[in-house]
């Protein structure tokens, strides 16, 4: 499996902001096909997040079309959706996407409209300080 660019910078984000890695990728198996979301991860004991279970699937748009990557991300977010729901259904899925991107392309209303179709929650992140900007349920 090819790691997005910012893979890391994810991981470490989330493990700042309370979340233990706990499967790097997230492998799943339904109905014989095999999937692999970046990470998977639990709230840490103590945390205010009630043991919540997350998947989170990292997009780095670091290619030349946006409008491409969206659509990658999109289809991929689906499917996993998809997946996790009849694999782990307890466990939520994230499409993580940087801040950049998330502030200036994802405020576009037909974005906004695709993400709300596929009831995408969100992950913001800032690659350069490895922090989460924002969570959106």
């Amino acid at each position: 499996m090819a790691r997005d660019y910012y893979h890391n910078h994810v991981k470490e984000a989330l493990e700042k902001d309370g979340w233990e890695i706990t499967d790097d990728p997230y492998d799943m198996r339904v109905d014989g096909v095999h999937y692999e979301i970046d990470l998977g991860a639990e709230a840490m004991l103590g945390a205010s997040k009630n043991g919540e279970k997350i998947a989170i699937e990292i997009k780095s748009f670091v290619g030349s079309s946006n409008l491409s990557e969206f659509h990658r991300a999109v289809g991929q977010f689906n499917d996993y959706f998809v997946a996790l729901s009849r694999f782990e259904p307890d466990r939520t899925l994230f499409l993580a996407v940087p801040d950049e991107i998330y502030f200036n392309f994802f405020q576009k209303q037909v974005i906004q409209d695709s993400l709300k179709r596929i009831d995408a929650k969100l992950i913001v992140y800032d690659p350069q300080s490895r922090s989460i900007v924002q969570w959106i349920n």
